[in-house]
Formats: structure tokens, sequence, C-alpha cells
């Protein structure tokens, strides 16, 4: 079974082959560091979105809650509140230009967007790369069992005869090709699906947040989630039924 192996593809198989399997190898090695290394991202901004929900909103000011983040120039929390910060202090020096003609609610709201889709473009890469790794490594890998093909069919025209001899060296080497896209192509694809999961979970956090600013630049106070509102109806229930009773 050994001579039907990769290394044997790699002895027997001609330039072409070669440079199919390089191609390959190369792609997976790409497809395995992006997975990794999108993965760690996810994991880091999930870290930071929850640093953000506890530090940022136990300050005073709004710029203690961007000291309060730290100084990491990767933190799109960060990001989003100097960008509120910077659009709110534009609209407040009221400088002759086109944010005159709008509300405060409107400029820092286009502030906030803006720095929100860069943050959110800077998270999408990567998965270009995956995506095009998962759909076109099965055809890279059936190029090579093509010509796996085509060589076993040149060697039964030179022998004259169709015998096993002849031909399982081709074809099994066709065969590993196909072997080797497939094995290349199935981790890009759920990789590609694993980062996209976490970039849509943080995508979701950062949006919250953002609400969150635009509401504190706007009105001054911070937005109200559905759990603060719950525990607020909750005791004004409770004491209408108490008064109910009475």
């Amino acid at each position: 079974m050994e001579q039907y192996g990769i290394a044997n593809v790699w002895q027997q198989g001609d330039l072409v082959t070669r440079f199919i399997f390089v191609f390959l190898l190369g792609m997976s090695i790409v497809s395995w560091f992006v997975i990794l290394t999108k993965g760690w991202a996810n994991r880091r901004l999930e870290s930071m979105g929850k640093r953000a929900q506890t530090r940022f909103w136990s300050t005073q000011s709004i710029s203690e809650g961007i000291d309060a983040l730290g100084s990491d120039g990767d933190d799109p929390y960060r990001a989003l509140a100097v960008a509120g910060r910077e659009a709110s202090e534009q609209h407040a020096g009221n400088d002759p230009s086109m944010q005159g003609s709008l509300s405060v609610s409107e400029w820092v709201a286009r502030g906030l967007r803006n720095a929100f889709d860069d943050e959110v473009a800077r998270m999408q890469n990567g998965l270009a790369v995956l995506g095009s790794i998962g759909s076109t490594a099965p055809f890279v890998g059936l190029f090579g069992t093509v010509w796996g093909i085509y060589h076993a069919l040149m060697a039964i025209g030179m022998s004259g005869q169709a015998s096993l001899d002849h031909v399982a060296g081709p074809v099994g080497e066709s065969l590993v090709m196909t072997a080797i896209g497939l094995f290349v192509a199935i981790p890009a694809v759920l990789g590609f699906n694993y980062v996209n999961r976490g970039n849509k979970r943080v995508s979701h956090r950062l949006n919250r947040f953002t609400h969150e600013l635009h509401v504190y630049f706007v009105t001054g106070a911070k937005a109200r989630t559905e759990e603060h509102k719950a525990t607020e109806v909750a005791p004004a229930a409770k004491r209408a039924n108490i008064n109910v009773v009475a």
C-alpha cells in the first residue's frame, strides 16, 4: 500500500502533479492559519465586549470610560466610543459645514455607523480566503485526478494492454489527489462557518454597544436594556398588586 501513498505520488509524479500537490498544501496551510487567527481574534473581541460592559459604563464620564478600555488600537469598542465623542464635539463646535443642517442625533449616529461599518469590515477579513479555498480545492484535486487518469491512459497506450501493473500507479495517484483536495476543502468550509458565526456574535454585541453610545451622546444617559426594563417592571407590578389587595 505504501507504493500508492503520498510519498509515491511525489516521487513518481511529474511537474504538474507536484505543482498541484504543493498548491493544495499551501491552500491548507493558509486556511488553517486563517481559522486559528480569526478564531482567536473573535474570542479576544468577545472578552473586550464583556470588559466594555463592565468597565466602560461604570465610569463617570466618556473620557474616563475610554481610558478604562485601555490604549489598544485594535479594540473596536474603544474605537466606537472615540468616534462618538469626536462626532459629538464636532457638532457642538458649530463649525460652518454640512453638519449644521443635521441634528446632534443624526450627526452622532452617522459617526458611530461609519466606525461600526469599519470594524465589521475588518472582522470580515479572511472569510473570502476561506470561502475561495473551500470552493476551489475540490476542483484543484479533481484536476489532479484527471491528470492521473491521463497518465493511466498513456501507460495503456504505450504498453498496448490494460494490465493492473500499468494503470495501478497512475490511478492510485489520481485518487490520492482527490483525497487531498477534499482534505483541504472540508476544514476550510467548516472554518468559514465557524468564523462567520463568531463574527455575527461580535457584530451583535458591537451593534448594541453602538446603540447605547448613541443614546448616551444624545440624552446623556445609558440606554436601558431589556433586563433593566424587566427589573423595573417587576417591582411596579408587585406594588400595583399590593394596592389592589389593600
